[in-house]
């Protein structure tokens, strides 16, 4: 029989929801159950032809586990390599690349040196930067945010060049990115499971967290919601994510993507409510099951982007003449 185990936290709605509708479709051929460690031995794997992973990027000994696991066939979702070299920055200029608008962003080094580093280490970064040339770009109001962080952590709303520098200055070791401000008509978060299956939620930031799914609204334009799919699967398929969210910030009529780095996204039934909840535990249950089935031992299990297919292949990865930062 084969076992597919899910990695996970704090939370229990979700993955224990996931594990039970597991069994309750395969229960004889296939079962479904919580990770369960109790040594990871280099090469080799653990008993599950697939894990569900929704916490090690909090904890680098899960993500260890994961990576050794999938070296011996385990089918991780997502893969732990390339959520490991995966951040915001980079995803913003992967969208321009498929065709899919973006906000204005550039990256900024960190305000303190890192540990270890000198003067010396930033011999190749010019000082000062060019200030006028980025405010120009951005523009604002604008935000400023890690580019790699997640959650609304360290994330300033800034109105003048002035409030830009005294935030810089409190963000200290963080690598961080200057973002123009996106005054939005409406706001969606979109599930992404499997590469192919997408779940389109009004969702409203400026609500308190529990609030945020519960949207008053009329009803949404056909061609939005065909437009904002394609951008999802887009993604996805360059990114090369199993699950994932994707939002979207509409201006004038016109999709934004602003925040699509969320491999472990909050999956609660208090926050997303039962809907929402019901159909991602089915669209996860369903894509684990059809993971695990595909499932042999010692081959190769895990699910790559498009971006990376295509380098390594040593083909053009996209339109390098492509510009599709909002205007």
């Amino acid at each position: 029989m084969k076992k597919i185990g899910i990695l996970f936290g704090q939370e229990r709605s979700f993955p224990e929801a996931v594990i039970q509708r597991i069994n309750e479709k395969e229960g004889t051929n296939i079962t479904a159950e919580p990770v369960l460690i109790d040594k990871v031995i280099q090469s080799e794997g653990p008993d599950y032809a697939a894990i569900i992973d929704r916490i090690s990027h909090n904890v680098p000994f899960y993500r260890g586990f994961l990576k050794n696991a999938a070296l011996a066939g385990t089918a991780v979702m997502n893969n732990p390599f390339w959520w490991s070299a995966d951040e915001k920055f980079f995803n913003n200029a992967l969208a321009i690349r498929l065709g899919v608008p973006v906000p204005r962003t550039v990256l900024l080094p960190s305000h303190q040196m890192p540990p270890d580093t000198t003067a010396k280490s930033f011999s190749n970064l010019k000082f000062p930067l060019d200030w006028e040339g980025i405010f120009e770009y951005v523009g604002f109001p604008a935000y400023f945010k890690p580019f790699d962080g997640g959650g609304w952590k360290n994330v300033y709303k800034l109105e003048t060049i002035e409030q830009f520098f005294n935030a810089y200055a409190e963000t200290e070791q963080f690598v961080m990115m200057l973002q123009e401000e996106v005054v939005f008509e409406e706001y969606y978060r979109c599930y992404s499971i499997g590469g192919k299956d997408v779940r389109i939620m009004q969702y409203e930031p400026r609500n308190p967290h529990h609030l945020r799914y519960v949207v008053e609204g009329g009803k949404q334009s056909k061609k939005l919601m065909t437009t904002i799919k394609d951008y999802v699967l887009r993604l996805n398929k360059g990114l090369g994510y199993d699950i994932n969210t994707v939002e979207f910030a509409v201006r004038n009529g016109v999709p934004l993507a602003i925040d699509f780095c969320n491999p472990a996204p909050d999956a609660d039934l208090a926050s997303v409510g039962q809907e929402n909840f019901e159909w991602v535990v089915e669209a996860v249950a369903k894509m684990a099951i059809a993971r695990a089935k595909l499932y042999k031992p010692g081959k190769p299990n895990l699910t790559w982007g498009d971006f990376t297919k295509q380098a390594t292949l040593n083909m053009p990865v996209l339109n390098p003449d492509a510009d599709n930062t909002a205007k």
